[in-house]
């Protein structure tokens, strides 16, 4: 089959022939119709972000496809199936713990490490192997347009944050980092969730608008000043009421104070999910007053990704329409052109913006 392999960090990609995956016993192998390139994307392969990839390896993380071979323990799955393969794998030898590793992306710590040894190789090629249970079917609908499906990918990571939030019908939510590609993939994640209010702060103020005309009066955008105290007032404002979640996905070139006063927004007893960057690259670390984190019973907690549950979830809401991706604007690129579609995934990072690889397009 013919891959994308990144051979070294800096390095670009190369497009050539490698041996086909074969699915042992809890795999299945899955035929690439779509894969998401990330924004960031650019920044991982050049190694700006030290991200724990072992080049030589085949990256892209999850994607849209068809099954052509599953393991002999597999008892739904069927050859031809229309899936979904989401990208993070969890170890299955300890349940309350398992390592972690995004397929062809990232990992955590020693035991991500070797899992990711194991799977090394994504979705940017044209038949990729993927653990069973990373498996989800999708509605036939799905196949006319993989492309805008691929997208899930996106869309899950602040689908399993405002999950382990308890984001319930009727709350007010915080996006931090609302302009960005995951933020504004937030905003709309929040209000299909059901949020009566969502508070989109930011210093774009053409981004703003443009998340004011897409979703109306249920979103309300705060144009940040940099002042703590300023901006932290104008959010609060914004809200007309108390603000029950905050959700961070701000980037790692954002300073740990955005984050902070974003946080010291939300009311006594609310939430606050960590699930961006900000720290990665070094900086200050988040700091969060002691006393005011106890006296109001505030809960913060991170989440890297989402659980393999909620895929089944996010793929209902898409197609039912809740979740509407119609409006999001789709760019392909064939697998010759991927380090095209880098590039151009890394100029184009803005709001509902998809940069789409179709290994196998037709």
């Amino acid at each position: 089959m013919r891959a994308a392999v990144l051979t070294g960090f800096g390095a670009p990609l190369s497009v050539r022939s490698v041996p086909g995956p074969r699915a042992d016993g809890g795999e299945v192998v899955v035929e690439v119709l779509a894969t998401c390139v990330l924004p960031y994307t650019g920044e991982v392969f050049g190694g700006r972000r030290n991200y724990p990839l072992e080049p030589p390896v085949v990256p892209g993380p999850g994607g849209v496809g068809r099954v052509v071979r599953v393991g002999p323990d597999a008892t739904r799955l069927r050859v031809g199936d229309l899936v979904w393969c989401d990208p993070t794998v969890r170890s299955r030898d300890d349940a309350l713990t398992p390592d972690i590793m995004l397929q062809g992306l990232s990992s955590r710590g020693v035991g991500g490490a070797r899992l990711a040894r194991h799977l090394p190789d994504g979705a940017f090629a044209e038949f990729m192997r993927v653990p069973t249970e990373n498996v989800h079917l999708l509605p036939p609908e799905a196949l006319d347009d993989p492309a805008r499906w691929s997208s899930l990918v996106v869309y899950a990571i602040p689908y399993g944050g405002l999950l382990a939030a308890g984001l319930e019908a009727g709350e007010t939510v915080l996006v931090s980092g609302s302009t960005g590609n995951l933020g504004s993939a937030a905003v709309a994640m929040a209000l299909a969730m059901g949020a009566g209010r969502v508070v989109a702060p930011g210093r774009d103020r053409a981004t703003l608008g443009l998340l004011a005309d897409r979703f109306g009066r249920r979103v309300r955008p705060v144009e940040l000043t940099g002042d703590e105290e300023t901006d932290r007032e104008a959010m609060s404002a914004a809200a007309q009421g108390p603000i029950d979640v905050v959700i961070d996905l701000l980037p790692p070139s954002a300073p740990s104070s955005v984050t902070r006063t974003a946080a010291l927004t939300v009311r006594e007893f609310g939430r606050v999910v960590l699930m961006g960057g900000v720290g990665m690259l070094g900086g200050a670390d988040l700091a969060l007053p002691y006393p005011w984190l106890m006296r109001n019973s505030v809960t913060v907690r991170g989440r890297w990704s989402c659980p393999r549950t909620a895929n089944v979830g996010l793929i209902r809401l898409i197609a039912s329409g809740t979740l509407d991706l119609s409006p999001d604007r789709i760019r392909t690129f064939p697998l010759d052109a991927v380090n095209e579609a880098v590039a151009y995934a890394a100029a184009h990072g803005g709001p509902f913006d998809r940069t789409v690889l179709t290994p196998r397009a037709g």
